[in-house]
């Protein structure tokens, strides 16, 4: 699969009363046609984004649902995420039709199973996050494995982040950007960002930085990050410059990726990239300084197993900071997307 795809930002619907119910499943049925799907397909979407709704009313206390639109292989999808703080619940046990905490007919997650080709959720004491994504039908394997939430500071419609991914051959590429500031002037930075990498992704890494650089040049700058995973060598090279936090994960730990000092367009030196040999399989996360960066998956037991757009729904949840723009960016590093 050869593609390269941006991110947008994630819609976020607070559902604290019935009448957001409705708000959500809207926002959804606005994500399935902006995605090109048939009035059948836009159908599931909606069920989907109902159900989830209803669960996050009824037994979550109350708490969000994300959507996105999302790039599959060789389609486009919905992302539909219902992320709460409720009591949590027993996974095994929720997904046949007829159970239920709330003492309902028990068919929320049984129905979404159903019509989504995408299902997964992490719970526990704190809350839960379901996942759910739909493709159109006939693009059953089209899922690409990677999450990212992306949000714009209180009272902005424009966020100064960014991030892309690229697909070419054996090599996967990955960017993540934070304009200087928020606003307008830190969008701009952004989106020049995530141009620059769309025409140049396969390049290696330094280059790929010097070519950031010039393509930042002439806006207020930011910091950004590149990770370069090829399936062949099973190595992963990584460059940064500026507050862009990076690591890799397994159920062992974690081991964080370094970034150099400095404002990609306007005080950039020469990078360094940094080598990771045997990282296939492993997760990586990437994300801006709207995240707070002491969190520890190893404090949600199994979570790395999980999506990773439920990793990087539940790190939203638990770790934004609420005073900045945020992106959290994952994906499995694997030899196929």
């Amino acid at each position: 699969m050869d593609v390269t795809f941006t991110g947008d930002l994630t819609q976020v619907i607070p559902v604290e009363d019935t009448s957001q119910i409705g708000q959500a499943r809207r926002v959804a049925l606005q994500a399935a046609t902006s995605a090109g799907f048939s009035e059948a397909d836009s159908g599931r979407v909606g069920i989907v984004a109902t159900e989830l709704a209803t669960n996050v009313l009824r037994h979550g206390r109350g708490g969000e649902i994300h959507v996105a639109v999302v790039q599959g292989d060789g389609t486009r999808g919905v992302e539909v995420i219902a992320v709460d703080r409720g009591p949590g619940f027993n996974l095994i046990d929720c997904l046949p039709d007829g159970f239920s905490t709330g003492g309902t007919r028990g068919e929320g997650l049984g129905a979404v199973k159903r019509q989504a080709q995408v299902m997964d959720m992490y719970a526990d004491h704190r809350g839960a996050v379901v996942l759910a994504r739909m493709y159109p039908k006939g693009f059953g394997q089209a899922d690409i494995r990677f999450g990212a939430v992306q949000q714009a500071i209180q009272g902005e419609t424009k966020c100064g982040d960014g991030w892309a991914v690229a697909f070419g051959g054996s090599v996967m590429s990955v960017m993540v950007v934070d304009g200087l500031g928020h606003g307008d002037a830190a969008h701009d930075a952004a989106v020049a960002a995530t141009r620059g990498f769309s025409q140049s992704a396969m390049d290696e890494p330094t280059t790929l930085m010097a070519e950031l650089n010039n393509a930042m040049a002439g806006t207020r700058g930011g910091a950004v990050a590149v990770a370069h995973f090829d399936a062949a060598t099973e190595s992963l090279r990584y460059a940064g410059i500026g507050n862009i936090s990076g690591a890799l994960h397994t159920m062992e730990g974690s081991r964080g990726l370094a970034s150099h000092p400095g404002i990609v367009g306007v005080q950039a030196r020469r990078v360094q990239p940094f080598t990771f040999p045997q990282a296939t399989r492993k997760l990586l996360i990437m994300h801006s300084d709207g995240l707070q960066s002491r969190w520890n998956l190893r404090d949600y037991a199994g979570i790395v197993n999980r999506h990773p757009a439920v990793i990087t729904a539940l790190l939203y949840r638990d770790f934004t900071r609420g005073r900045d723009d945020v992106t959290v960016f994952a994906i499995i590093l694997d030899t196929r997307p």
